[in-house]
């Protein structure tokens, strides 16, 4: 079992995870996020995801307890027994994505991605893409919204909304899914290996402007940007063994 001596506790802006916040810090104390064993996000998974990427660097085990909207990432808010908890929550390693993409004046840009990289129309007029994996074109010409490389902790969140695949955490492949596909108009997307390298492709790129978003980082007028999962980056998340997120990611493939 871990032992966490200093605790650091950050909260969103919502009334219940400032409360939280208060009372957590009154019965714990307030250790700085910089120097914590530990970092106790308080929130909805909007905000677990800004603390993880404002804390990459630190390489610390995340334990966020739900206090938002959506909480699929959050262990149930309690604050009596939280040090016992942390002692007995089992570890989950998770792999964020790299993008590099280079914008039409030709600047590269470099952002990393917990749950997906996103290629999305950025006007009136559909985007037109060429996709490479591995440096094999595999799709020719997509026209469409977009398309998307997800994480499998990503596979539920944007990417389920475009009817992308929810995949199991150590089932070793990212999902490729298009975005209200045109033309071809039948094709699902793809279940790649996690060491896959995708490239896009923007076609017709002054005609049909083309935005990336890496989580939060969004690069607009992208010519190209390649996608790959980083394993120079590891995020440690902690969930109660009730609350175990492998259960709760095979759960969804079942819900109606």
């Amino acid at each position: 079992m871990a032992e966490f001596r200093s605790i650091a506790f950050v909260a969103s802006d919502a009334p219940q995870a400032q409360e939280a916040f208060a009372e957590l810090t009154r019965r714990y104390g307030k250790a700085p996020p910089e120097k914590a064993d530990v970092i106790v996000p308080l929130g909805g998974d909007g905000f677990m995801l800004e603390t993880l990427h404002r804390y990459l660097d630190r390489n610390v085990p995340v334990y966020g307890m739900h206090r938002g909207s959506v909480g699929f990432l959050m262990n149930n808010y309690g604050p009596e027994g939280l040090k016992e908890r942390l002692a007995r929550a089992e570890p989950v390693k998770l792999h964020p994505l790299e993008m590099v993409a280079r914008d039409a004046g030709g600047t590269t840009h470099t952002a990393l991605a917990i749950n997906e990289v996103s290629l999305t129309r950025q006007g009136r007029q559909v985007a037109k893409l060429c996709i490479r994996v591995d440096g094999i074109v595999r799709m020719p010409e997509l026209m469409g919204d977009g398309a998307l490389v997800a994480t499998p902790i990503g596979s539920t969140a944007y990417n389920l909304s475009a009817h992308g695949p929810i995949i199991p955490l150590n089932a070793g492949v990212l999902a490729l899914t298009p975005v209200s596909a045109f033309r071809p108009r039948r094709w699902r997307g793809a279940l790649l290996p996690q060491k896959a390298r995708v490239k896009f492709e923007t076609l017709e790129a002054e005609r049909r402007p083309v935005t990336a978003v890496a989580d939060y980082t969004e690069v607009r007028d992208v010519l190209e940007a390649e996608v790959r999962e980083t394993r120079d980056v590891t995020i440690t998340l902690l969930f109660d063994p009730e609350h175990n997120l492998d259960e709760r990611v095979l759960k969804e493939q079942f819900l109606t």
